[in-house]
């Protein structure tokens, strides 16, 4: 089984590309946080991602440095000859799904944390409610 689940922000603004074909695809660097860090240091893996068609235009419309996103996917490793003769590896994650975690502002255009409570956010509060008045 090859499965990968991540959650972290991106590195920078995502890059859109197309094959040859005409496929789109984009690409964009994954800062995820380490679980243990040395000596108190925050630290991260920084992993590369690969979404494909429908879904590549969408990561590239909606997410932008900073964003917070889950990537579902697997592991790839492929290789490559480079300009100087050598034979390079390179190994990401293809997306199968990309949540977004983050919501755009509409003030500034920068990103929030999906979660967040805002004191101006349109979320209803929930009110206690009697007992007696329940129907059932």
């Amino acid at each position: 089984m090859n499965k990968v689940i991540l959650i972290g922000n991106l590195t920078k603004d995502p890059e859109l590309s197309t094959t040859n074909s005409g496929i789109n695809y984009c690409r964009f660097t994954l800062a995820v946080p380490k679980r243990f860090a040395n000596a108190g240091d925050r630290d991260a893996e920084f992993i590369n991602i690969v979404v494909w068609r429908v879904q590549a235009d969408n990561c590239h419309k909606y997410l932008k440095k900073g964003s917070k996103a889950c990537v579902v996917g697997s592991l790839q490793t492929r290789s490559y000859d480079a300009q100087d003769g050598s034979k390079r590896y390179v190994t990401e994650v293809v997306a199968e799904e990309v949540e977004f975690l983050s919501t755009r502002n509409s003030a500034d255009g920068s990103f929030a944390n999906a979660t967040s409570n805002d004191s101006d956010s349109d979320a209803t509060e929930l009110q206690p409610i009697e007992d007696d008045s329940l129907p059932f």
